[in-house]
Protein backbone atom coordinates (compact mmCIF):
# COMPACT_ATOMS: atom_id res chain seq x y z
CA UNK A 1 0.00 0.00 0.00
CA UNK A 2 2.98 2.32 0.52
CA UNK A 3 3.50 2.72 -3.23
CA UNK A 4 0.01 4.24 -3.62
CA UNK A 5 1.15 7.40 -1.90
CA UNK A 6 3.39 8.12 -4.89
CA UNK A 7 0.34 8.19 -7.15
CA UNK A 8 -0.89 11.36 -5.43
CA UNK A 9 -0.20 14.56 -7.37
CA UNK A 10 1.87 17.09 -5.39
CA UNK A 11 0.13 19.95 -7.23
CA UNK A 12 -2.99 19.14 -5.21
CA UNK A 13 -1.29 18.73 -1.81
CA UNK A 14 -2.62 22.03 -0.51
CA UNK A 15 -6.27 22.28 0.49
CA UNK A 16 -6.75 25.48 -1.54
CA UNK A 17 -5.52 23.88 -4.78
CA UNK A 18 -7.63 20.82 -4.03
CA UNK A 19 -10.64 23.10 -3.54
CA UNK A 20 -9.96 25.09 -6.70
CA UNK A 21 -9.81 21.96 -8.81
CA UNK A 22 -12.91 20.47 -7.18
CA UNK A 23 -14.90 23.61 -8.01
CA UNK A 24 -13.53 23.75 -11.56
CA UNK A 25 -14.45 20.14 -12.23
CA UNK A 26 -18.00 20.83 -11.05
CA UNK A 27 -18.42 23.88 -13.33
CA UNK A 28 -17.30 24.88 -16.80
CA UNK A 29 -15.81 28.17 -15.65
CA UNK A 30 -15.82 30.26 -12.50
CA UNK A 31 -15.01 33.91 -11.85
CA UNK A 32 -12.33 35.04 -9.43
CA UNK A 33 -14.96 36.58 -7.16
CA UNK A 34 -17.15 33.47 -7.08
CA UNK A 35 -14.21 31.15 -6.47
CA UNK A 36 -12.90 33.41 -3.71
CA UNK A 37 -16.31 33.38 -2.01
CA UNK A 38 -16.89 29.64 -2.36
CA UNK A 39 -13.50 28.81 -0.87
CA UNK A 40 -13.48 31.72 1.63
CA UNK A 41 -10.05 33.00 0.59
CA UNK A 42 -8.24 36.30 0.37
CA UNK A 43 -7.40 37.73 -3.04
CA UNK A 44 -3.69 37.03 -2.64
CA UNK A 45 -4.14 33.50 -1.35
CA UNK A 46 -6.40 32.53 -4.25
CA UNK A 47 -4.18 34.25 -6.82
CA UNK A 48 -1.01 32.50 -5.64
CA UNK A 49 -2.56 29.03 -5.64
CA UNK A 50 -4.22 29.52 -9.02
CA UNK A 51 -0.87 30.71 -10.38
CA UNK A 52 0.72 27.43 -9.25
CA UNK A 53 -2.03 25.44 -10.97
CA UNK A 54 -1.71 27.58 -14.10
CA UNK A 55 2.07 27.02 -14.16
CA UNK A 56 1.44 23.26 -13.96
CA UNK A 57 -0.86 23.55 -16.98
CA UNK A 58 -3.96 22.56 -14.99
CA UNK A 59 -5.88 25.86 -15.04
CA UNK A 60 -6.55 28.35 -17.81
CA UNK A 61 -6.85 31.97 -16.71
CA UNK A 62 -8.90 34.32 -18.90
CA UNK A 63 -8.85 38.06 -18.24
CA UNK A 64 -11.17 40.53 -19.87
CA UNK A 65 -13.06 43.71 -19.15
CA UNK A 66 -16.82 43.83 -18.74
CA UNK A 67 -17.57 47.47 -19.19
CA UNK A 68 -14.82 49.13 -17.20
CA UNK A 69 -14.46 46.32 -14.66
CA UNK A 70 -11.80 43.63 -14.96
CA UNK A 71 -13.13 40.08 -14.95
CA UNK A 72 -10.95 37.02 -14.41
CA UNK A 73 -12.36 33.58 -15.16
CA UNK A 74 -10.82 30.18 -14.50
CA UNK A 75 -11.36 26.88 -16.28
CA UNK A 76 -9.70 23.52 -15.81
CA UNK A 77 -7.63 22.36 -18.77
CA UNK A 78 -7.99 18.85 -20.17
CA UNK A 79 -4.64 18.00 -18.54
CA UNK A 80 -5.86 19.47 -15.26
CA UNK A 81 -9.07 17.45 -15.33
CA UNK A 82 -7.18 14.24 -16.08
CA UNK A 83 -4.54 14.88 -13.40
CA UNK A 84 -7.17 15.71 -10.77
CA UNK A 85 -9.23 12.61 -11.61
CA UNK A 86 -6.08 10.48 -11.29
CA UNK A 87 -5.36 12.14 -7.94
CA UNK A 88 -8.88 11.37 -6.72
CA UNK A 89 -8.59 7.77 -7.91
CA UNK A 90 -5.33 7.39 -5.95
CA UNK A 91 -7.02 8.82 -2.84
CA UNK A 92 -9.87 6.36 -3.24
CA UNK A 93 -7.42 3.47 -3.50
CA UNK A 94 -5.73 4.58 -0.29
CA UNK A 95 -9.09 4.67 1.48
CA UNK A 96 -10.11 1.16 0.41
CA UNK A 97 -9.10 -1.54 2.87
CA UNK A 98 -7.22 -4.56 1.63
Amino acid sequence: MKHLIHALNKAFDHRVRLGVMAVLLATDAVSFTDLKEVLDLTDGNLASHVAALEKAGYVLVSKQFIGKKPNTTYTATAAGKAAFQQHLAALEQLLRPG
